[in-house]
């Protein structure tokens, strides 16, 4: 099949990455390559042993580590971070972890400058992207700036395989949707809408194997494969309603970023399927189901996703709230926004039913 259009601009960052099991025992080597000689290494409570780890393996190269990362890159964390890598005179940053962490990193580079070297254990894909999503006063704000785009990623399937595999599965599900709402993109190109289904081939073939065998390091490295084309997509267009949604839920209601993803994408896709069922169509090939939105809530379901908003805990009192903010300042989306079916959306989100229900 042909992804070719008649006129579209592409943009492709310069970065370095690098796929392998073990590769994060080379970050020493990245370092001296950035011409650094002091990293703060970053992580968030949870990973604060696979950071201290990594500092062992980088040495005296190290100057300090910061274990406060948290969801959504709230400002006042970012600047208490800020205020430490100053002190040690950091001159490169060492993000190991997920999403939080590499925002956390992305946001003292968009104030610094300083180059990144990004080691993920989650599937964000948020290290491939120049975007930024920081919260302050109750609302996540998003910006894109090449400050903001790490210089190397450093992929290694050993250090997910502990990953438990209802993390890996919303991880996942929260890359996928980067390539979903790809497709649609006011600004797809070729290349876009090729990375993006081969990021999501990538995913729907190696997800379920992952679930059998978490351990298995071909199944893992499939889904870290999935994860780079998925972000690397995400940083080359514009994301729509789905995105616009999850930024909602969470930068003013705080529910759980990858988890948040993996509920409201078969709705959003839902959504938007019957203004662009052509452009959809590569979802419902791959993941199989009569309908775009049905196929993302089968596969979903089938891997053991959560399913409702209302176990992330969101009251029912908050719905009408939420529709009021994702439908300000939308994002451009393929459909119409309307604010009662956007209401009617996260309903059926609330309460776990199936998309378009």
């Amino acid at each position: 099949m042909s992804y070719f259009q008649k006129k579209f601009v592409a943009n492709s960052a310069a970065m370095r990455v690098r796929f392998g099991p073990g590769v994060r025992h080379q970050v020493a080597e990245e370092i001296h390559r950035l011409g650094a000689r002091r990293a703060l290494i970053l992580s968030t409570p949870q990973q604060a042993d696979a950071a201290m780890d990594l500092a062992e393996d980088v040495g005296a190269l190290a100057a300090g580590l910061f274990s406060r990362a948290t969801m959504h890159t709230p400002i006042d964390v970012t600047t208490e971070a800020l205020a430490h890598a100053r002190e040690i005179e950091a001159d490169c940053l060492i993000a190991v972890g997920g999403g939080s962490t590499t925002g956390l990193s992305k946001a003292i580079a968009y104030r610094t400058d300083l180059p990144q070297i990004v080691v993920p254990t989650t599937y964000a894909g948020s290290e491939a992207t120049p975007i930024l999503g920081q919260t302050e006063a109750g609302r996540k704000v998003t910006l894109t700036d090449p400050k903001v785009q790490p210089e190397v990623i450093l992929y290694d399937a050993e250090l997910i395989t502990s990953l438990p595999v209802a993390m890996t599965v919303t991880s996942a599900l929260n890359a996928i949707a980067h390539a979903a709402e790809a497709l649609y993109a006011r600004d797809r190109n070729p290349l876009s809408t090729a990375l993006a289904v081969e990021g999501m081939r990538a995913f729907a073939e190696s997800l379920p194997r992952v679930i059998q065998a978490p351990d298995r390091l071909d199944a893992r490295g499939e889904t870290l494969y999935g994860a780079w084309l998925c972000g690397t997509v995400l940083g080359q267009v514009g994301m729509a309603l789905h995105h616009k949604l999850c930024h909602t839920l969470g930068g003013s209601f705080d529910l759980p970023h990858a988890e948040t993803h993996a509920i409201i994408l078969p709705h959003a896709i839902a959504y938007n399927a019957a203004a662009v069922p052509d452009l959809l169509t590569p979802v419902t090939e791959i993941f199989g189901g009569e309908t775009p939105g049905a196929a993302l809530h089968g596969f979903a379901a089938g891997c053991g996703a959560p399913l409702k908003l209302a176990d992330l805990g969101l009251a029912s009192s908050d719905l009408d709230r939420a529709a009021d903010l994702a439908t300000q300042n939308a994002y451009w989306n393929p459909a119409e926004i309307d604010r009662d079916a956007i209401r009617h959306l996260l309903e059926a989100a609330y309460c776990g039913r199936p998309p378009g229900s």
